[in-house]
């Protein structure tokens, strides 16, 4: 009888060992997956973000044009009517959604680079600004993670700032697509929106402006940290004529996360280009990331680089309601020298050799 319950707890320690193991191997499996599963939410977030960009606009207006033709037709009706009537919102500002701002999507999305903002100076609420982010990029990711969201709580950084991206002002003709855009903040880069906040939305505004535009983006490609800022002259007129501080911004590693054909000056690609961008504001890119289920094949992901934006010191701008050619060239070449400044202090933090050199062309 001793034998056999002898025998009988060695079974049970022996299965209690078992057990044991197989939870550890069992734990182990899930955390395995779930290190899979946050990185493909990342790579969905992401994507989800791109394909919006590039797409939304035109497929929700096909699917309402659509729709206007079925039994569904009020729907159209009620949309096209109301957007008749709001159509102009875009210029004051937009709808900001705090809720839209912080969800959790955008944290993934902040995390697949991943995606830092770096503050090295404080911002006072009585004053408005104007940043010249650099470089554009194919898309400016870190410009739209940073300023029309809160994954990197620009909020908290910057305390009673409220930060306005600006973006070509096509993009708010394009229904569904114009509502989410003013959902993070987003505004059209024209001088009427950009003057109805800086003189009739109090203080405390800060107007994010990707200066380069779409002539920059047709010269992005990894490696290469060049700007195109040296006739670009508007932003700081307008910074003079509402007395905006000036505020240099650059970020480092935005022209990694795409590769795309650069055409040649002369090649009918780049006169392709060119047109496009004299005519319709933006320029056509051939680019490329890595593919949703590999980094080894080709798509619309941008590849998993940092990309870290460093905001700088802001630039004292006075009020001048006439500023004269004089006055525009002293403060652009004020904010050319701050912004090579900002990039010379920071490039070696942010894996750049001491001897790298902005281009500003």
């Amino acid at each position: 009888m001793k034998t056999l319950i002898a025998a009988y707890s060695g079974v049970l320690r022996g299965t209690g060992s078992s057990i044991l193991s197989a939870l550890q191997d069992l734990f182990s499996i899930t955390w395995l997956n779930r290190s899979k599963v946050e990185k493909q939410l990342q790579i969905i977030s992401v994507l989800q973000w791109v394909l919006s960009f590039l797409v939304l606009g035109v497929v929700c207006s096909v699917i309402l044009m659509y729709t206007f033709c079925t039994d569904c037709w009020l729907i159209s009706v009620l949309y096209f009517t109301w957007l008749v009537f709001d159509w102009n919102t875009p210029q004051k500002g937009g709808r900001r959604s705090q809720w839209v701002r912080n969800w959790a999507v955008w944290r993934y999305f902040r995390d697949y680079f991943p995606i830092q903002l770096v503050k090295t100076h404080n911002l006072l609420t009585t004053r408005n600004y104007i940043f010249g982010y650099h470089p554009h990029g194919i898309m400016g990711l870190g410009a739209f993670c940073n300023f029309s969201t809160e994954a990197t709580e620009v909020s908290k950084k910057f305390p009673g700032i409220r930060p306005y991206l600006a973006t070509l002002a096509g993009n708010f003709r394009m229904p569904v697509l114009r509502e989410y855009l003013m959902s993070g903040g987003i505004c059209p880069v024209n001088r009427d929106t950009i003057d109805y906040l800086l003189s009739k939305n109090g203080s405390g505004n800060a107007i994010i402006i990707v200066v380069g535009g779409a002539a920059e983006s047709l010269s992005s490609m990894p490696g290469k940290n060049a700007v195109t800022l040296r006739n670009r002259k508007g932003f700081v007129k307008l910074a003079l004529r509402h007395g905006a501080d000036l505020v240099p911004t650059y970020s480092f590693g935005e022209n990694e996360v795409y590769k795309q054909v650069i055409f040649e000056e002369g090649s009918w690609g780049r006169w392709v280009q060119k047109k496009f961008q004299k005519y319709i504001g933006f320029a056509p890119c051939i680019f490329h990331g890595r593919g949703f289920f590999s980094s080894d094949t080709w798509g619309l992901v941008p590849y998993s680089k940092p990309i870290t934006t460093v905001v700088g010191e802001p630039i004292t701008i006075p009020k001048l309601e006439h500023p004269t050619q004089q006055d525009i060239d002293l403060y652009h070449s004020m904010y050319m020298e701050s912004l090579v400044k900002l990039f010379d202090k920071h490039k070696t933090k942010f894996g750049l050799p001491e001897t790298e050199v902005l281009e500003v062309n």
